[in-house]
């Protein structure tokens, strides 16, 4: 079961107005044992969707996107991408692609936001949804696992946000806009920890 930690910056909140502007990811074997990453900007096809206030968190203007593709070569290229990793001999677009990639769970940092998003994208491109329908939330585990920590005497963040659970396992981002990959990759790494502690969490018999 590959895990894909994803994250994407997006035009604005509203998948079917917005558009997804930059698609980042990590994926993991089973044993969350890194195979890859992926970093691809793409260009809006409803120039009007994009908005000034997205602009300030992810740092990318229209003239950066200028040269990047279209979502509808960028989702064929990403499922190529994990394929390729995964060592699965198939081509994007070929029929029967989606049962290769249905065991690879999507994980990320409240992530249904960004499975929305994308799955708003594959219907409008109208691709079949390859992935599981699995997921695996960095928003809620960090709030179970922080209520058990803090049980057992430990201090936690007040903040399930993507920066204080990173700050709380000693991670920063390098800049203060979001870059898709990096947070991808930040949000990886506070999963590896997470499941670090959970390998050595012991219940009491009682």
């Amino acid at each position: 079961m590959p895990y894909l930690v994803l994250d994407l910056e997006m035009t604005g909140p509203d998948p079917g107005w917005n558009e997804i502007i930059q698609i980042g990811a990590v994926l993991f074997d089973d044993n969350w044992q890194q195979l890859g990453t992926y970093l691809q900007n793409v260009y809006p096809e409803d120039e009007e969707s994009f908005t000034a206030a997205s602009e300030k968190v992810h740092g990318l203007s229209l003239d950066d996107l200028d040269d990047a593709p279209m979502i509808y070569d960028v989702l064929p290229e990403f499922e190529g991408w994990i394929l390729k990793k995964l060592n699965r001999g198939a081509h994007p677009g070929q029929a029967g692609i989606g049962k290769l990639l249905m065991d690879v769970v999507v994980c990320g940092q409240s992530v249904i936001h960004d499975i929305n998003f994308l799955q708003f994208a594959y219907r409008h491109e109208k691709l079949e949804w390859p992935f599981s329908r699995k997921l695996v939330d960095l928003h809620t585990l960090s709030f179970l696992m922080f209520r058990i920590l803090a049980a057992n005497g430990k201090k936690t963040p007040k903040s399930l946000s993507l920066k204080a659970i990173a700050q709380y396992f000693g991670f920063e981002r390098e800049d203060q806009t979001h870059n898709a990959l990096e947070d991808a990759e930040l949000t990886a790494k506070c999963f590896v920890e997470f499941f670090k502690i959970s390998s050595r969490l012991k219940l009491s018999e009682e």
